[in-house]
């Protein structure tokens, strides 16, 4: 079979016009993106600073920080968005800190988690609600 152009264009709108139906493309759920990152096992608690704002006048830029002494990777979720993972941070041996501050959209009140893998494999969690008076994702 030969691919001519119409053929990869015809393709290509295909593909689109696939992603774009709701329902048909839908998005990961909290269990299954907590499952991905920590590989079944089960996270714990401490070794893990979750600093937001307890409330939020607009949900489009909140301040969030993560800091996990002995991280090799960290994960944000906020569960009341339509898309929960909302920012992944790798750390390499040569990182100085374990450390990573953003600013992220929130649709609505919700709870921001933070997970992070640690070099000997544990998984440690951080979680606060933060309250939004304006939300972030066209509410």
């Amino acid at each position: 079979m030969t691919l001519t152009r119409r053929k990869a264009l015809t393709i290509g709108l295909g593909g689109i016009a696939f992603a774009a139906l709701p329902g048909l493309s839908a998005a990961a759920t909290m269990d299954e993106l907590t499952a991905a990152f920590t590989g079944g096992a089960a996270p714990g608690t401490g070794g893990i600073t979750l600093t937001t704002p307890e409330i939020a006048e607009n949900g489009n830029t909140v301040p969030v920080s993560v800091d996990a002494p002995g991280a090799v990777a960290i994960i944000l979720f906020a569960s009341g968005n339509p898309e929960p993972a909302v920012a992944t941070f790798a750390f390499g041996p040569a990182a100085g800190r374990q450390f990573a501050a953003t600013r992220i959209r929130l649709a609505k009140t919700q709870d921001v988690v933070a997970m992070a893998k640690m070099a000997d494999g544990s998984i440690v969690q951080a979680q606060a609600t933060v309250k939004v008076t304006i939300g972030g994702c066209g509410g």
